[in-house]
């Protein structure tokens, strides 16, 4: 019997899985947001959803990238052997069955995917290569700026443990002075807040069914997973290494979350952009 085609969320979470079975989650590896957040070399459009994360396992430390014809459109080369990186994107698609009220196809998105090659492996293309612009704010007062720049954020009150409460619309954090760094105090907040984007005053995305979802539920688990990437969206927009800890528990259990369902990392990165973007007001 012939194997099954593989789809490109089949493609997507391979990739992200494979960084966990080596204990890593991908969205705790830092890189640098604003004009070092990975972007494409030409259009300077920087790279959203999903792709942020896919790029950072390719290990480069320029944040440009670029086709293979791209590359060659500025005159210069990928360099032999040199193996490509995925991104994705959703296109368009218009029904052949369904059509709108209107007599037109029905469209519905689906999930392609192309390769990209960061400029560190291109030959030719040196001169076209801009010097990333440093973030001359701390990382820390751009962390704090990131907060009190929340337009509509929920109340942030003293507790002794970190948790958002969507009833109250009510952020609970310990003192600053009880994490082993500042950084950590700062991931560990924008976890929450990003939690808290999913308040029906904000993006909507809680509803009473995912404001009561059990500890492991597949509601419970992908809202995790939105709060996991967003902070790291975040923690790299201010400058600040993602310090929220991992151990091979936390590897496992999202190894089983993806596995049981291929569409999860996608979606959850999508959100989570979105709820950074909220957050930021960019």
């Amino acid at each position: 019997m012939p194997a099954t085609k593989k789809t490109v969320y089949d493609i997507v979470t391979d990739k992200i899985c494979d960084e966990l079975e080596k204990g890593v989650a991908p969205w705790n590896k830092p890189w640098i947001g604003g004009e070092s957040a990975p972007a494409n070399l030409l259009t300077r459009r920087p790279y959203t959803g999903i792709n942020p994360l896919l790029l950072s396992i390719s290990g480069y430390t320029s944040p440009y990238w670029l086709t293979y014809k791209q590359a060659a459109t500025l005159g210069g080369n990928v360099r032999k052997g040199e193996k490509s990186s995925t991104v994705v994107f959703f296109s368009k698609i218009k029904s052949k069955t369904k059509t709108l009220p209107n007599g037109e196809p029905d469209t519905f998105a689906m999930l392609r995917y192309y390769h990209l090659f960061n400029v560190a492996q291109c030959d030719g293309i040196s001169e076209h290569v801009p010097v990333p612009v440093k973030n001359e704010i701390p990382p820390l007062a751009a962390a704090e700026a990131v907060v009190a720049g929340f337009a509509g954020r929920p109340t942030i009150v003293t507790e002794s443990a970190a948790w958002y409460h969507p009833g109250r619309d009510v952020v609970g954090m310990p003192p600053k002075e009880t994490f082993i760094s500042a950084e950590g105090y700062y991931s560990t907040l924008f976890h929450e807040l990003v939690h808290s984007t999913g308040h029906e005053s904000r993006l909507g995305r809680h509803d009473k069914k995912a404001a009561k979802a059990a500890f492991g539920s597949e509601t419970y688990s992908k809202e995790e997973l939105v709060a996991e990437i967003g902070a790291a969206f975040l923690c790299a927009d201010a400058g600040i290494d993602n310090t929220i800890p991992q151990s091979a528990a936390y590897c496992q259990s999202w190894l089983n979350a993806l596995k049981n369902d291929t569409r999860l990392i996608v979606s959850a990165a999508s959100h989570a952009g979105k709820a950074a973007r909220h957050i930021t007001g960019a």
